[in-house]
């Protein structure tokens, strides 16, 4: 699908972006809507009344003419509609969406450091669709949605605009729109430069931890920001500590176990490019004597590690999500009941075992008892030390299922004595 951008030098801040259309949804349908959601889907509209190009912005009434809000249109999405916005007398103007984008930069300032963080999250900042990381001084951009991808050029302007209010002033800005969702919205994938190239490996620090991010062949936008609190919460467990951080990525847990002051920390994972960045990444922090990677399959290497009587003080679990649908659940239960069963073993008598799940469908109850089983297998008990969820800047909207996608457990690890 093609998208139409907003010509953004051809509007005034007061101009009524909304098309004139109006969706109007079949009598009963729309509950999601009332409670608070963003989302419409195709069998929930009755009909369409007025002329309206894809992606654009549209009201959307009940069946009985109750005005519900303003959202924009994809005819080739399950999706049909995502809300803007839910009063009448927000219309969907320029300066609409500069408000907007204000409220997610002042709500990031209240709530975490913002050297790098994610600046918008979506419908959990009520842009449904749109993602943007802020990367020190580089910005990546995320579309998953066609509405959005037409506002794009506005939303950002706003954005730069907001953070030059403040002293910051932004020198490029990268879109890695290449998630394979876009092909349900009907959209392309893309990945490029918005604006002027410039260098591609960003330096960030977080936590106290240097890292080279790579925001054009990085997975997702380059770096997991959502993990920045978790990886604050190990680094106590970690002075003098043997530690093992599975599926390491670019090493962000083993690096902070070695900045810590660990004694030994081995980062595992399946990505030869992941793992050459972590060996980079722990030369910048001058760990590289004590923080090493090794590339493998977890799920081989922790029964050979096991078998060799390996034993650690410290054993992090951060997988990728083993599933992306609610029927794919049962394989994903297993994944994790594995890969935690495997982790408890290595972990010596009362040591800390870090481990978590990213998936939105392997809801919290579900994990825990997949842990639980996963305990009673390896004939270890388990003291729960710490919950946490995704860092504050990819906040969770309760109407909004979605958003909740990170839980990670830290626990003490007692073999059984009774």
């Amino acid at each position: 699908m093609k998208k139409q951008e907003i010509n953004i030098t051809a509007i005034k801040q007061n101009t009524d972006l909304a098309c004139g259309a109006t969706a109007v949804l079949k009598k009963g349908e729309g509950r999601s809507l009332k409670a608070g959601g963003l989302w419409v889907y195709d069998n929930e509209i009755a009909e369409v009344k007025g002329n309206f190009e894809e992606g654009a912005v549209l009201s959307v009434e009940d069946f009985d003419g109750f005005f519900m809000g303003y959202g924009f249109i994809n005819s080739a999405s399950k999706i049909r509609i995502r809300m803007l916005s839910r009063r009448r007398e927000d219309r969907i103007t320029p300066a609409f969406l500069e408000k907007r984008v204000r409220d997610c930069w002042e709500y990031r300032k209240a709530v975490i450091d913002t050297a790098s963080c994610r600046l918008i999250f979506g419908e959990a900042d009520f842009l449904p669709g749109l993602v943007v990381d802020k990367f020190s001084d580089v910005l990546v951009v995320e579309s998953l949605a066609f509405g959005i991808d037409r506002l794009k050029p506005l939303l950002l302007e706003s954005l730069k605009k907001v953070l030059a209010q403040d002293g910051i002033f932004i020198r490029g800005v990268y879109e890695r729109s290449d998630a394979k969702v876009r092909l349900q919205e009907g959209m392309e994938r893309f990945k490029g430069f918005i604006g002027e190239p410039f260098d591609t490996k960003v330096e960030i620090t977080e936590n106290g931890v240097r890292y080279q991010v790579d925001v054009k062949d990085g997975q997702k936008t380059g770096f997991f920001l959502d993990q920045k609190n978790n990886r604050a919460a190990i680094q106590k467990l970690c002075a003098g500590k043997k530690v093992l951080d599975c599926f390491t990525h670019t090493g962000s847990f083993a690096l902070n176990a070695g900045i810590a002051g660990a004694r030994s920390v081995l980062g595992v994972d399946a990505s030869e490019l992941g793992i050459a960045q972590a060996r980079e990444n722990a030369k910048l922090n001058g760990l590289a004597d004590r923080v090493t990677f090794t590339c493998a399959d977890v799920f081989e290497l922790l029964p050979e590690l096991e078998k060799k009587g390996e034993r650690y003080d410290v054993v992090i679990l951060d997988p990728p999500a083993f599933t992306k649908s609610r029927q794919a659940t049962k394989n994903a239960v297993k994944g994790y009941r594995e890969i935690n069963l495997r982790g408890m073993k290595l972990v010596k008598d009362g040591g800390f075992l870090a481990t978590c799940s990213c998936s939105h469908f392997m809801e919290q109850e579900l994990f825990g008892k997949t842990i639980k089983e996963a305990a009673r297998g390896a004939h270890r008990r388990l003291r729960q030390v710490e919950f946490h969820t995704q860092a504050p800047d990819h906040p969770i909207l309760w109407a909004a299922e979605e958003s909740y996608y990170l839980k990670f457990y830290i626990f003490q690890v007692i073999e059984e004595r009774l």
